[in-house]
Order: C-alpha cells, then structure tokens, then sequence
C-alpha cells in the first residue's frame, strides 16, 4: 500500500471520503485540499462498466477543454518536407520525417506531449509502436493525431484539446485544468468532459455504463462525485 505524505493525511481527515459531492462543490474541495506548493492538475477518473479486454468496447477520443489544460503541451509532428513549415508556425516543439523516426529509435529524446503525423508517414512512425505505444504517444486516426491538416490538429491541441482512453482497468483519467483555474473554470472543462465520455458509451456496453466518477489533485485525496446528477451538471455548464 502506497504511502501517503502528512499533508495529504491531514487533507484526507478534512472531508466525507465516502459522500459523492455535487460536481462543483467537488472541484471547490479539490482546490482547498491540494497540499503541494505547485500549480497541481485537477484530473476526473471516469470508472466505466465496459469489458476493456473487447476492442468494441473501447472508449477513446478526444475533446476540446474550454479553457485549455493549464500547460504548455509540446507537439511533435511527423511530416514529408511539404508539411513541416505549416506545422512549425502552428507551434509544433518538434518537426520533421525519417530523420526524426531514426533520431528516436536511436535512443533520442522523447520530449513531448502530444505526437501527430500524417497519413504517408504512419508506414515510419508505424516503427516506434514499442517506443511510443507504452507513452500512450502513437498517432491514431481515432484520436485526430494522424491527419494532413497538421497546422490545425497542432493548434488544436495546444489549445486545449486532449486524448482520452479506457486504461485495463475499465477507468478514463482526463486533466481538466489547473489548481489555480477558478471553479467555474475547471466546472465547465469538467462537464465537457463528462459529456462526451457519456456520448462515447460503447454501444456493446451493458448495464450501468458510468459506475463512479471522482476528481483529485496530483498531489491530494481524491473526492468523489455524484455521478446520478452528471448528465444534468455536463448540459447545464457547458
């Protein structure tokens, strides 16, 4: 069992761990018990009643945060020549083709966020799978990450926007801003969120679909939320 520093035990004692909050006064809990000294991100873990193990009950794509994540997101983007002057005055950290694949099955850093190339580069970047695959870093056509508009899908996701997927566990954790964001911030990158984690349902997916839902700071306790209410909350702020 992990153990957990002082101030996250003192935070802990501060709240009902068992009682699901209203999603606002959740994220108002969220703010008052992170304990560290840095700008913490605020995450959602979404636990689904899906069967990870069956490809037709995934649940992945992305979304769009209103008010953006809170951090500077490094895009790297695999291109031919053509495309890497759009995708570097788009704001891409990391541009280039073959020579980029080589770099990083060579040993070369991987020092960004968010990776995206386009169409004719995936038979190259299809080579990093072991290196980008376990990083959750693979572009994917499902995720918006392999596409010829590269300027957009960089700007895009420098914006704000982000992937989410199930992990084996059957849960999808999604950042949703910053300590410092105001409630009503992280409330309506929350109900985005949620909404399109609800739209997302599997149609394979039997039962109760969102079994518990709770949000946390990378350094605090997390707070549960009240999952009866959340179609409502994800309509109403969003």
């Amino acid at each position: 069992m992990a153990k957990h520093g002082k101030k996250y035990r003192e935070a802990s004692k501060r709240y009902d761990k068992q009682t699901p909050y209203p999603a606002p006064e959740a994220l108002e809990l969220v703010k008052t018990l992170a304990p560290a000294n840095f700008d913490e991100t605020v995450e959602a873990v979404f636990n689904l009643g899906i069967d990870p193990k069956k490809a037709d009950q995934l649940v992945r794509g992305t979304v769009s945060l209103p008010h953006g994540t809170g951090k500077d997101v490094r895009v790297a983007v695999f291109a031919s020549a053509d495309k890497e002057k759009e995708a570097t005055e788009a704001g891409a950290a990391v541009v280039g083709g073959k020579e980029l694949v080589e770099k990083i099955q060579a040993g070369g850093d991987i020092d960004f966020d968010v990776a995206i190339a386009t169409p004719d580069m995936m038979a190259e970047v299809g080579k990093l799978g072991r290196v980008l695959g376990p990083r959750g870093l693979m572009p994917n056509p499902k995720a918006g990450t392999v596409t010829q508009d590269v300027g957009k899908a960089v700007a895009e996701f420098k914006a704000g926007r982000i992937e989410y997927r199930n992990d084996r566990y059957g849960n999808v954790h999604v950042p949703v801003g910053k300590v410092s964001f105001g409630v009503d911030q992280l409330a309506a990158n929350l109900a985005t969120v949620s909404a399109e984690v609800l739209r997302a349902k599997p149609a394979a997916s039997k039962g109760r679909y969102l079994k518990r839902m709770s949000v946390s700071s990378t350094m605090g306790p997390g707070v549960k939320v009240d999952v009866g209410h959340l179609e409502e909350f994800a309509q109403s702020v969003s």
